[in-house]
């Protein structure tokens, strides 16, 4: 499987991309889980276009300073002994197999990081401003978070050892799951819950893309569903049923994410919503805080209607 590296890497990689998100746009078609509420033409030019940018943007920093890349990464650590995973005598399937998990719970932490930190947030935010959830989501991703997420991932790769083939494996592995699981597709239930024993599924992953705080803070997972539920951070259905629900952001329900420059520069608007802005909202919402004991709350326990202010989720 040596082969798939170097000069026939790009081509395996685009026309694995391709096959699978043709197939899944074709069962979108047939078996759509949701009605779309904007357009479609226009959301696909927007995502389609960030990822081309995002593309371009890792081409450049591969040619303006070293190969930036996780394979080019994993060969270095080969060829220098360097990483875990290059200095024990195990069976290359076993080294394989770890690597693959272990990635896998990197690409999970990263995307745990994206939604709690203010400054990945602002970057992530692009990807779930999209008001709808289709194949295409998988590809919206801002040009800078692809660029640190491959950064993260070099970073990964080098200390654990991990083989070229094993990364090349890896991303080729998470971008296909990235595309089943936004896929806006009606999986028997059975199915589903087979299915996400092991790997997210659509149904699992589209609660992530709700506009409730407490949904889309959880099932990080894009490939393994195994993380989610062993941090307790799994939700299985949405609060509002799948066709109830509403997917995005709630401060941008309108036709803005659909536009390609808007999308670039939403990362850098003063006005967008951090992480704890919800929280914030909330202690606000919920009148004056619990220690404040010199007016409103003194005077409400004094009068026996103390009440705790209602909390956000988490």
């Amino acid at each position: 499987m040596d082969n798939l590296l170097g000069p026939n890497d790009t081509a395996v990689r685009l026309g694995v991309f391709a096959g699978i998100f043709l197939l899944m746009a074709l069962v979108e078609l047939a078996l759509p889980k949701r009605t779309l509420i904007v357009s479609k033409g226009r959301r696909w030019l927007t995502n389609v276009g960030i990822s081309v940018v995002a593309s371009v943007l890792l081409r450049l920093m591969a040619a303006l300073a070293v190969p930036v890349a996780a394979v080019a990464a994993a060969l270095y650590a080969q060829e220098n002994g360097i990483g875990l995973l290059n200095n024990v005598a195990w069976p290359e399937w076993v080294k394989i197999v770890l690597a693959l998990v272990a990635l896998d719970l990197a690409i999970w932490a990263q995307h745990l990081a994206s939604h709690k930190i203010p400054i990945l947030w602002r970057l992530h935010k692009v990807h779930h401003a999209d008001r709808d959830i289709d194949v295409t989501t998988a590809v919206r991703f801002h040009p800078v978070e692809i660029a640190l997420s491959m950064l993260w991932k070099i970073i990964v790769v080098v200390p654990l050892g991990a083989s070229p083939l094993a990364v090349f494996l890896f991303e080729v592995i998470l971008n296909g799951c990235a595309m089943f699981n936004h896929a806006n597709i009606d999986l028997p239930g059975w199915v589903d819950r087979v299915i996400r024993i092991f790997v997210v599924t659509p149904d699992m992953h589209r609660v992530h893309h709700s506009v409730q705080r407490r949904e889309h803070d959880s099932n990080y997972g894009f490939n393994l569903s195994v993380w989610d539920r062993l941090f307790r951070t799994y939700t299985a259905q949405p609060e509002g049923g799948h066709q109830g629900m509403t997917i995005g952001l709630t401060p941008y329900q309108s036709e803005e994410p659909t536009r390609f420059g808007w999308s670039l520069w939403l990362p850098f608007r003063n006005e967008a919503p951090s992480p704890g802005s919800g929280r914030r909202r909330a202690r606000q919402a919920s009148g004056p805080r619990r220690n404040s004991w010199g007016n409103s709350a003194g005077t409400a326990l004094r009068s026996g209607r103390w009440h705790e202010p209602a909390r956000a989720h988490r």
